[in-house]
């Protein structure tokens, strides 16, 4: 490689073409002059770099955006690249280039999955309060940060270069960007929280405002010199998106027509919409119109979800997100070079800017919030998250470098201003805001506080068609009547994949039915027809959550809160198939873990042995339904004692009361709670005197093995066993708690779920509800009513 200095003043570097292979250091070759090694040293070293900062940030809430970052400053001219000999070897001019190359192919990519993820309908469906969020939140900062930057720029004598940046500062400044925004939720786990869904709407609607004024700003800038320019770039972005939404959208409805519910999608299309992608980021090169912004339209061509976008999502979001995008982020790192900053007043100048777009945005965005009585906590949460920055102000600085708007200085201010913002907002919005906060009930919702003569809410939760029968039995058998219906949800959580925006709607049937009905179709027929069964008993409401796994947990719970529920139904993470276990589900496990600490509610969870026989009721069986209940002592027993008090007075229904007792303390806890485990047995016992179908068993046990025997020895004699969750401790109880001390069903519920244990087809574990406004402990509340 040489270089040297033309008559016309240009500079010009020689590169040797063709060096991309080589042959070994043991043939005289420098593997570093090759283009391939080169690459590979470069991506070893910005994966070794950011995923040890990822390592070391985590413990301190930062995304990993700043990891990537900083670690492109400490591999660029910043740190270890100042050294003229590693830059030299490492980051020479030619490997940077391919490495560039590589980023803006990912960026792409990660451009065109953001559009496949996001729903362009999502703007007309945004309520007034997210449409006046992204309005104010734009023009607020918009506006107070080009009023300093004009005030600054008339009273300080600011340097030419400077003074034509600060309109950009303003705007990148001013932008809340929907990619950044859904990153970044999804990093926090809110996405499908209630500021993540209105973060989430407010962002499309500033991201709208901005490409309004930029369109503004470039149609009253263009010169009659540039005339031709502007018609021609004009007419040729309109056939594109005449051709994406004429063209590529109908094929793309096609083909997911063409694709049953459940099957993979064919290699076919997804190599079409790759080419068809590739040649529209062709186009838009050519057209001057950048890849990137019509790799993003393409996406919005394709619809969202299964079964197309969640099939490229699914192929694509590992590669871009793992690889290509902490590549695209560290090069942004390695274009900064701290020491071209020379003035500290550029850097006052900017960062004050910056700093009066970040309170205008606060005010822009907090004031609808707080105008419909959001708590100031949530409200500057949610402030905090529209201030957050991302890929794509990162992109737009990188762009704007490139084309020498910006200069070496201002870039990389404003690449620190982009760490500084981020690095502090996460942790502050991981300190102020708890989605599980606003799940805490403000009254009693439990079946042992239940009265007779209201109805009873249920949410029963189902993820596949399997789980239907066992909790339509456990309805069944919960005896609803004209004086006490069941006000059933029945809500279908689905995993979110392919788009960026959870949901949690209703479901409503089709005016006609579809030969190939849906999964959720199927599953809520099978509730609709226990509807029709107990007519006028039976109140169905059907609904469906669509969002990550890891916070699915907030759609249950804040449907139950809204629907008022008494009860959550939801199932095991083990199933069975024929009696065998089968595979466990993580994901199911943590869901449910979820529920069981934060539900407003009481929580049941339904352990399904793939044993259930035909919709007894349902179907008129004369067989009657068998279940035992386990009464250990506890707030959970006698939550499951009162359950079974209602499940008593239907006349299909046998139910068998095992109580449990000992020489010593069976289980622990509070003189009181002893004396309302006695009240309540003596109650029941009371109530259901005359009652031939429910029977009373006292059990003495000495230790663990007593319990074991005696609950080996139910087996096969019932289709359900209740248990409560949670027991005080004693002797007795740490003895059954050494069979699994991981398991989240409790010492007793635990034993029930394991392989061998066969005395009935399903296991239900009750948790009485455990959080209330003002109340401390379950155990100390008023006065039970009468089961």
């Amino acid at each position: 490689m040489g270089s040297g200095q033309m008559k016309l003043g240009f500079n010009y570097i020689c590169h040797s073409l063709g060096q991309i292979n080589s042959s070994g250091l043991w043939f005289g070759d420098n593997p570093l002059e090759f283009s391939l090694p080169l690459l590979l040293l470069q991506l070893s070293l910005i994966s070794i770099f950011t995923r040890s900062l990822c390592f070391l940030f985590k413990p301190f809430g930062q995304p990993t955006i700043v990891s990537h970052i900083v670690g492109g400053v400490i591999l660029g001219p910043s740190v270890l690249g100042h050294n003229a000999a590693f830059a030299a070897k490492v980051f020479p001019p030619k490997g940077t280039t391919v490495l560039e190359t590589l980023a803006l192919f990912g960026f792409m990519l990660f451009i065109f999955l953001i559009g496949v993820k996001m729903d362009p309908t999502i703007i007309f469906k945004s309520g007034k309060r997210a449409m006046a969020i992204g309005i104010l939140g734009f023009f607020v900062p918009y506006a107070l940060a080009g009023l300093v930057a004009f005030v600054l720029n008339h009273f300080l004598s600011l340097d030419k270069d400077l003074s034509t940046v600060l309109p950009f500062v303003v705007l990148l400044q001013s932008l809340t960007a929907f990619a950044v925004i859904v990153c970044f939720l999804s990093e926090l786990k809110l996405l499908n929280s209630e500021i993540g869904h209105l973060a989430s709407s407010s962002s499309i609607v500033c991201e709208m405002c901005q490409w309004f004024v930029l369109t503004v700003t470039f149609a009253t800038t263009t010169s009659e010199k540039s005339f031709a320019t502007t018609i021609g770039t004009f007419s040729s972005t309109v056939l594109l998106i005449v051709l994406v939404v004429f063209g590529i959208r109908p094929a793309a409805l096609w083909a997911i027509r063409h694709t049953p519910e459940g099957k993979p999608v064919k290699e076919m299309y997804f190599y079409a919409v790759l080419v068809a992608l590739l040649v529209c980021g062709f186009m838009g090169e050519v057209i001057g119109l950048s890849a990137f912004i019509t790799s993003f339209i393409f996406g919005l061509a394709i619809p969202d979800g299964p079964p197309l976008g969640a099939a490229l999502v699914e192929r694509l979001d590992c590669f871009v997100s793992v690889l290509l995008m902490p590549i695209f982020f560290t090069t942004c790192g390695l274009r900064m070079d701290v020491y071209s900053i020379k003035k500290l007043k550029n850097v006052g100048v900017i960062q004050s800017i910056v700093l009066v777009a970040f309170f205008g945005k606060l005010v822009g965005t907090m004031l609808p919030p707080i105008f419909c009585r959001v708590p100031l906590r949530d409200a500057l949460s949610l402030a905090l998250i529209m201030n957050s920055k991302g890929i794509v102000e990162l992109a737009m600085l990188v762009r704007w470098k490139t084309d020498n708007v910006i200069t070496e200085e201002c870039f990389a201010i404003m690449i620190i201003s982009v760490v500084i913002v981020t690095g502090v907002i996460s942790p502050l919005v991981k300190v102020l805001y708890d989605p599980s906060r606003r799940f805490l009930a403000y009254k009693r919702r439990t079946i042992l506080h239940h009265r007779r003569n209201e109805e009873l809410r249920i949410l029963a939760c189902i993820h596949t068609q399997d789980n239907a029968r066992a909790i339509l039995n456990l309805l069944c058998a919960s005896n609803p009547t004209k004086e006490s219906p069941i006000n059933l949800v029945a809500l279908h959580l689905v995993k979110l994949v392919g788009s960026a925006s959870s949901l949690l709607i209703a479901h409503l049937p089709r005016e006609r039915p579809s030969q190939y009905p849906t999964q959720s179709e199927r599953i809520f027929n099978a509730f609709r027809k226990f509807e029709l069964h107990y007519s006028g008993h039976v109140i169905l409401h059907c609904c469906k959550g669509i969002s990550p796994y890891a916070t699915m947990h907030n759609d249950v719970c804040s449907l139950a809160l809204e629907k008022r529920t008494t009860f959550i139904i939801i199932p095991f993470h083990k199933q069975w198939v024929i009696g065998e276990r089968a595979e466990s589900s993580y994901a199911f496990r943590h869901l449910n873990k979820n529920v069981l600490d934060k539900a407003p509610c009481s929580v049941g969870v339904l352990i399904d042995r793939g044993n259930q026989r035909k919709l007894w009721s349902i179907l008129g069986q004369s067989s009657l339904y068998r279940v035992a209940v386990l009464f250990f002592g506890g707030a959970d027993d006698r939550e499951v004692l009162a359950y079974a008090g209602r499940m008593s007075e239907d006349s299909n229904v046998l139910i068998t009361l095992q109580r449990f007792y000992s020489s010593a303390e069976i289980v622990g806890g509070t003189a009181r709670s002893k004396m309302l485990d006695t009240e309540i047995l003596n109650e029941f016992r009371l109530n259901t005197f005359r009652n031939e179908r429910v029977s009373y068993q006292e059990e003495m046990v000495i230790d663990g093995n007593g319990v074991l025997a005696v609950l080996r020895s139910m087996e096969n004699s019932y289709d359900l066993v209740m248990v409560g969750r949670r027991h005080q401790e004693s002797r007795l109880m740490t003895e059954l708690r050494k069979w699994n001390e991981r398991g989240e069903l409790g010492a007793i519920g635990e034993i029930l779920a394991a392989t061998d244990f066969r005395a009935a087809d399903s296991v239900l574990v009750v948790q009485q509800q455990t959080k209330l406004w003002g109340l401390q402990d379950p155990e100390d509340s008023t006065r039970l009513r009468r089961v």
